[in-house]
């Protein structure tokens, strides 16, 4: 017989170390010849990003040692951060960013005196200094996006597409780095070189747009000697239409993903600057591109047959190949239902980053003649039994006002505990990041730590998230701080009124913009117990106005609105001015280190709630930035989150740290 123990007090095998020690994924694929390469996440090594290697015997190999960490700052959230290219003399060469001092390297790892990589652009004193990313091997130069600030402010910043010396004379000589582009947008991506070496295209766009509101498509001349592009033109894109990915296919002919038709959708560009009418696969509803948080994400990638490797989906994503002339689209066959936006190409194989319910993200190679997609590094490798995975249910919900609301439900489970009959159980609805972003439906070890212990998660891709099209994104379009909490609300009340959660034992939790969400609905509503809000935005107004990074300096002018047009509508959705609202415990994690939301916001809150009485834990954590990636971080802030909830739910569990709670 099965023994019966009460929802939130089961034992799981999934503990927060081994959940912390699986977090993350391998990202930037790409090829070097004949091999892949990437970046993986090391959580135990002071969570750098390592750069591995597939060998031609199937082995992975790391190009760099610890403590190297190859990750780029670029508008914080970094992008593309390392471009190879074989040579036949002494094996690859390597440019990569390493996240200590931001400086571009060169590495030739199978030389026989390969020594330590050797920088190849300078330091500079001026605020956060030069910073690199997305770059590409052209001849004797690497290519890529320079981003230099030019004051102490995280706004005093400029950038621009660079030319830096493979050979090291621009290491301390900023005046050799050649600027290539006109700096007419202020924020760029890398260029993309056509097959004649003729022209080069990128992605620009300005403030306050955010890249998933329009963008624009540059084409530039490639003049013969070492010049700055010319005849810099805008070809695609405009204030109302976002293109977040541009390439050359093989005739000369330029591929961008654009949502000028409501969804993300490919679109070719002639030779002579006419664009095809229509969608090279319409009528599919689907998007074949995603929000441009980082520089050089890639969503398609042409093949020289012709044809284009593609990540689409609708909620859940899926690798196909798009026949352009005809737009047949055929999905590789397999288990995964999330792709990551990076896409390599070697020979005749398309190479992903892919996950599932069942299996963390692995390295995936198809074989587009064929059909045939198979694991080929990072391979999925069960740390406990599988019994012990949850099994998620799709589900679309309906909102207050009538419209869906797509969600992820994790109901608790554990192949050897049952709840007692008359019990229903705890939920913890999660609310994503971005707020432009999603929930996507892989298997998250630190979602099965809660299911396993009796304590169901429902992740809800609120009005705005991306995945279903513009016009569910614009929902959030001035309203945030409404529509996300008014729908994670909906969802956890559905929950309740249909006999699958405990009403009076529902919680929230989130970071970054989801800490917000998290905050705003304690302060809004009376639907949750407690709530996590981690590393989060709590004073909209500062945060508007010089309290955070460039990139997002201006978001919340399409979020909210333009912070001196109506300061009341900030006061109204701010935290921070409805504290004497939360009555709910909560527990705030925060990165000291934090660039996007400062510690200092965290402190200005909690020092609103000292002396209320309602129960609270702050953890801050030095070395930590937005978003934690240090193992012993990760695994002491599920612990406590688990603390909580315990305490909150009433739930007996001795297998972790009791968490204070101050008042």
């Amino acid at each position: 017989m099965v023994p019966i123990g009460p929802y939130g007090s089961w034992p799981s095998p999934i503990d927060a170390a081994l959940a912390a020690s699986h977090d993350g994924a391998p990202q930037f694929v790409g090829t070097v010849g004949d091999e892949v390469w990437w970046t993986a996440p090391r959580p135990e090594e002071a969570g750098r990003r390592a750069l591995l290697r597939l060998l031609p015997d199937g082995r992975e190999q790391s190009v760099l040692p610890a403590p190297w960490n190859v990750r780029s700052r670029v508008v914080e959230y970094g992008g593309q951060p390392w471009a190879g290219t074989p040579r036949a003399a002494d094996g690859p060469l390597v440019a990569f960013v390493d996240f200590a001092d931001q400086r571009l390297y060169a590495y030739e790892p199978d030389a026989p005196a390969a020594g330590d990589p050797r920088p190849l652009t300078p330091l500079s004193s001026v605020g956060d200094g030069l910073r690199w990313v997305d770059p590409v091997i052209h001849g004797d130069e690497v290519w890529c996006v320079l981003e230099e600030f030019t004051g102490p402010a995280a706004t005093d910043v400029r950038r621009v597409i660079a030319a830096v010396p493979l050979d090291g004379s621009a290491a301390d000589d900023r005046t050799r780095v050649r600027e290539l582009s006109d700096g007419r947008h202020r924020f760029v991506t890398g260029p993309r070189i056509s097959p004649d070496g003729r022209q080069a295209a990128w992605i620009g766009w300005d403030h306050p747009r955010m890249p998933w509101d329009g963008t624009e498509v540059v084409v530039a001349e490639i003049p013969a000697h070492k010049e700055p592009f010319s005849g810099a033109r805008t070809v695609a894109g405009g204030e109302e239409e976002s293109v977040c990915q541009v390439e050359w296919d093989r005739d000369g002919t330029l591929l961008f993903a654009s949502d000028r038709g409501g969804w993300w959708e490919l679109y070719r560009l002639r030779r002579d600057g006419t664009r095809i009418s229509g969608a090279l696969c319409l009528g599919r509803e689907e998007e074949f591109g995603g929000p441009l948080w980082q520089i050089g994400l890639r969503w398609f990638h042409p093949l020289d047959s012709g044809l284009i490797a593609v990540v689409h989906g609708r909620g859940t994503t899926a690798l196909g190949i798009l026949d352009p002339e005809t737009g047949e689209l055929v999905d590789a066959a397999g288990p995964w239902t999330a792709w990551a936006p990076t896409l390599a190409v070697c020979g005749d194989r398309v190479v992903g980053v892919a996950a599932s319910p069942r299996s963390g993200h692995e390295i995936v190679e198809l074989i587009p003649a064929t059909g045939r997609a198979r694991v080929i590094a990072s391979p999925h490798d069960d740390p406990v039994d599988p019994a012990y995975y949850p099994e998620p249910l799709i589900r679309t919900f309906v909102g207050p006002q009538g419209h869906d609301i797509h969600a992820h439900i994790y109901p608790p489970h554990h192949p050897e505990r049952i709840a007692p009959g008359d019990e229903l159980p705890p939920y913890v609805v999660w609310a994503h990041g971005g707020p432009t972003d999603h929930a996507p439906l892989v298997l998250d070890l630190e979602i099965a730590y809660f299911t396993s212990r009796g304590i169901g998660v429902a992740e809800v891709n609120y009005g705005g998230s991306t995945g279903y099209g513009r016009e569910y994104r614009n929902r959030l379009r001035g309203q945030w701080g409404v529509v996300d909490v008014e729908d994670c609300a909906a969802v956890a009340l559905a929950l309740a009124e249909e006999g699958t959660a405990d009403p009076l034992r529902l919680a929230v939790r989130g970071g970054s913009a989801g800490g917000f969400t998290v905050a705003a609905s304690l302060a809004a509503t009376d639907v949750y117990a407690c709530g996590t809000l981690k590393y989060p935005v709590l004073d909209l107004a500062a945060w508007a106005t010089g309290e955070t990074h460039d990139l997002e300096s201006r978001y919340p002018e399409s979020l909210v609105g333009p912070p001196a047009a109506c300061p009341e509508i900030y006061a109204q959705r701010s935290p921070v001015e409805h504290a004497d609202r939360i009555t709910a415990p909560f527990l705030l994690l925060q990165g000291l280190d934090d660039p996007v939301c400062p510690p200092a916001q965290a402190e200005r809150f909690l020092a609103l709630m000292a002396g209320r009485g309602i129960p609270h834990a702050y953890l801050a954590f030095e070395g930590e930035g937005h978003g934690f990636r240090r193992a012993d971080t990760m695994t002491r802030a599920l612990e406590a989150e688990l603390s909580l909830y315990a305490q909150a739910f009433g739930a007996d569990r001795t297998d972790v740290p009791r968490l204070e709670l101050d008042k």
